[in-house]
C-alpha cells in the first residue's frame, strides 16, 4: 500500500518553516498525540524576494531529526537542489516534496530526479504555479521513470497576478481532477494553507477536498503562528488543527446500501441519454454553422461577428439564470462553442475542407 493511503485522510502538518529547535520540538510534541501521520517543515524556502527568512538550512535538518526519534513522528521537507537531497537523506527524512516553483521547471526537476535514481524514498509533487496539468503530470512522470514509486500530487492552488475569490492560489478545482483522472491510483494532497492563505478558510477547503475524494490534507501548524517567521497568516495552532480535523465529514466513494446504488444507476441512465442528446445536438449545431459559413463566403463576411456574439452571451446568460444556471459557467461553455464554430466557418472561408473535420 502507498505510504500516503495508509490513512483517510492522511495528514500532514508542521510549520511553515523551521525557525528553532525550540519550535520545532514543541509543534512535534503537540502533533505527535495528534492523527498526524507525517511532520512537514520547511528548512530551505524559496522566497518570491530576497531578503526574506530563507529557512535554517543544514541546522534545521537536524532539528527534524531530533524530533523525529523523540516523537516517533516521520518528516518531511520540500527539496529544490540535488543537494538538498543528499543532505536530507543523510539526516534521515522520510519523505521529500517538491515545490510549485521547482515543478514548473522541467530541467530541475529532471536533475531532482536524477539525483533520486536507485533510492526508495515517497515523493510528493506540488502542482506548478501556473494551471497547467500537462507539466504537472510531466514532473510526476520524470520521478517515475527513475524508479520512484510511492508518489502523491500535493493541490496547492494557481498563482495569479492578483488573488481571486478571497484566495492566495486559485483553486481551480477541475485540474487536480483531471490528474486524477489521468492516474487513478496517484494520491492527491490538498494544500488548504498555500490555497486560502487566511487560517479563518482552512476548514472550509479542507473538507471540499475530502469531497472531492482527495487522500490527503496538508495544513501548515505552528504554536504561535501570529509570530511565525514566515506565511504567519495561514498558519493554525496545534488545538485548532485537531478542532479542524475533528470536523471533517469523511465520505467514501462505494456504498452497499443497494437502495441508494438503484437510485445513483438510474439517475445516471437519464444523464446518459441527456449527454447522448447533448452532443446530438451540438454535432446539429455546428452542421448548421457550417451552413453560415456557407452564405458569408457568398455574402463576403467575416467569420466572427462581435454583435451577433454578444448577443449570444446575453441571451444565453439570461436564460441559464431563469434555470437557476451560473451565467458564468454557461458563457464559458459557449466561449468553447463558438471558438469551435469559428474555426469551422474559418475554414469554409478559405477553402480549406480537410480543416472542417480535425
Amino acid at each position: 500500500m502507498s505510504f500516503f493511503k495508509k490513512a483517510r485522510p492522511f495528514v500532514i502538518a508542521g510549520p511553515c518553516s523551521a525557525e528553532t529547535r525550540e519550535q520545532v520540538l514543541e509543534t512535534a510534541h503537540e502533533l505527535s498525540a495528534m492523527n498526524v501521520q507525517l511532520f512537514r517543515a520547511g528548512v530551505w524556502k524559496p522566497r518570491t524576494r530576497p531578503g526574506s527568512f530563507e529557512g535554517n538550512g543544514i541546522e534545521a535538518l537536524g532539528w527534524l531529526q531530533e524530533a523525529k526519534q523523540t516523537y516517533n513522528l516521520p518528516a518531511a521537507i520540500e527539496v529544490a537542489e540535488p543537494a538538498h537531497i543528499e543532505l536530507a537523506l543523510k539526516h534521515g527524512i522520510d519523505v521529500l516534496w517538491i515545490g510549485a516553483r521547482t515543478t514548473v521547471n522541467p530541467f530541475q526537476v529532471q536533475h531532482l530526479a536524477d539525483a533520486l535514481r536507485g533510492v526508495e524514498i515517497p515523493v510528493m509533487v506540488k502542482n506548478p504555479v501556473n494551471a497547467d496539468a500537462d507539466l504537472w503530470e510531466g514532473a510526476i512522470e520524470r520521478f517515475e521513470k527513475v524508479g520512484i514509486k510511492d508518489l502523491a500530487a500535493i493541490h496547492r492552488g494557481f498563482s495569479g497576478y492578483t488573488s481571486a475569490a478571497g484566495y492566495r492560489n486559485q483553486p481551480n478545482w477541475p485540474i487536480p481532477i483531471e490528474l486524477k483522472r489521468r492516474k487513478p491510483e496517484l494520491a492527491i494532497i490538498c494544500d488548504p494553507s498555500h490555497i486560502t492563505g487566511n487560517r479563518s478558510r482552512i476548514a472550509e477547503v479542507a473538507q471540499k477536498a475530502m469531497d472531492m475524494h482527495f487522500d490527503g490534507l496538508m495544513i501548515e501548524t505552528h504554536p504561535h503562528p501570529d509570530e511565525a517567521w514566515s506565511d504567519a497568516a495561514q498558519q493554525v495552532t496545534p488545538q485548532r488543527l485537531k478542532e479542524i480535523l475533528a470536523g471533517l465529514v469523511i465520505r467514501e466513494e462505494y456504498t452497499r446500501d443497494m437502495s441508494g446504488l438503484m437510485q445513483l444507476e438510474y439517475l445516471r441512465q437519464l444523464m446518459d441519454s441527456l449527454d447522448a442528446e447533448i452532443i446530438d445536438l451540438l454535432g446539429r449545431r455546428m452542421e448548421l454553422s457550417e451552413q453560415m459559413g456557407l452564405v458569408k463566403k457568398d455574402c463576403n463576411l467575416t467569420a466572427y461577428q462581435p454583435a451577433r456574439w454578444r448577443e449570444i452571451v446575453e441571451t444565453r446568460g439570461e436564460r441559464a439564470e431563469a434555470h437557476l444556471l451560473s451565467k458564468e459557467f454557461i458563457v464559458k461553455l459557449y466561449e468553447q462553442i463558438h471558438h469551435e464554430s469559428i474555426r469551422r466557418q474559418l475554414a469554409i472561408l478559405e477553402n480549406i475542407e480537410k480543416e472542417i473535420k480535425k
